[in-house]
């Protein structure tokens, strides 16, 4: 069973959807201490003895097995910045589970600052989902500031599931990727706001290699008077595709701010960006409120199927 409280049980079900200890290997820390690590006879997860955080090693070869690291922080003030590297061999098929959740019922800010690192081996396969939530009625702040940066071989393939709908009050997201050859990057991120939260998203991806992909795409709602900036920047370096998207909506007062970059250093390189950022759509709403929904509820199923 977890050494955890009833608070701390819940965040992380919210951000890693586990309701007890995980199979495979894992690593759970709880207000800036480990309650939890396993490793098996593919993955091995070491502490890091210079810096607080630890390095997973997963084997050539290794195939449909999973890595959790979830991270949970219920205790007003904690501050922690956390380094963790991810060394997947090659010819790998693995899912990696990520995420932090912050309850605050304290006056003091509490921030879990993430920098993740993946090196990713040849003609590897990983699957990369990161949640963060945040709970608690105190007046002192939740603050998440993730750093993930992605280095893949030829022919890798990694998918990113990037996800905040709830409770965080600011968040300053770092992402960035370097792809070789034939390697492909494919990225959905979902994003809401509420309130006076802010949230900043950046992204710097390089695709150094022929024939490497990526794909980066953010679907995201500002509600109240939040504030979000989106920054996606792709340089093309060889011959390459490169897709961006950003699609949002605006609700209230909300404001969202997209910047697009798209640098082509190779004349093979194909790279577009696409963007929309709007509020709902009027004729969306009177189609769902002639179905016996009113404004709000209509207003938060179209919210609720645009964010999946």
């Amino acid at each position: 069973m977890l050494k955890m409280d009833a608070v701390q049980k819940q965040l992380l079900e919210e951000v890693a959807e586990l309701h007890d200890i995980p199979e495979g290997a894992y690593n759970l820390r709880a207000n800036g201490e480990s309650v939890g690590r396993n490793s098996t006879a593919n993955i091995e997860i070491v502490g890091k003895t210079d810096v607080s955080g630890i390095d997973i090693k997963i084997k050539s070869g290794t195939k449909n097995e999973s890595v959790h690291i979830p991270v949970v922080l219920s205790e007003s003030g904690l501050k922690e910045t956390v380094y963790n590297d991810f060394y997947v061999g090659e010819d790998c098929d693995v899912l990696i589970v990520a995420g932090c959740g912050i309850d605050n019922c304290g006056t003091q800010d509490s921030e879990h600052d993430g920098v993740h690192r993946f090196f990713v081996g040849k003609n590897s396969k990983v699957r990369y989902v990161e949640k963060h939530y945040g709970s608690g009625d105190g007046t002192g702040k939740r603050v998440l500031n993730p750093v993930t940066e992605v280095y893949m071989e030829e022919n890798s393939t990694v998918d990113m599931e990037m996800v905040q709908i709830k409770g965080v009050d600011s968040t300053d997201r770092k992402t960035i990727a370097e792809l070789k050859a034939g390697a492909k990057l494919n990225v959905r991120e979902r994003l809401m706001t509420h309130g006076e939260q802010q949230a900043l998203s950046t992204y710097q991806v390089s695709l150094n290699g022929d024939g490497s992909a990526a794909d980066v795409v953010s679907r995201s709602v500002a509600r109240d008077s939040s504030y979000q900036k989106l920054d996606l920047c792709v340089n093309g370096n060889a011959a390459c595709t490169g897709h961006t998207e950003c699609d949002s909506i605006i609700m209230d007062n909300g404001r969202i701010l997209a910047v697009p970059s798209l640098e082509a250093n190779c004349i093979d390189a194909a790279l577009v960006h696409e963007a929309a950022i709007g509020k709902i759509a009027g004729e969306q709403l009177i189609k769902l409120m002639t179905l016996g929904l009113t404004e709000a509820e209509a207003e938060e199923q179209i919210i609720n199927g645009f964010l999946k």
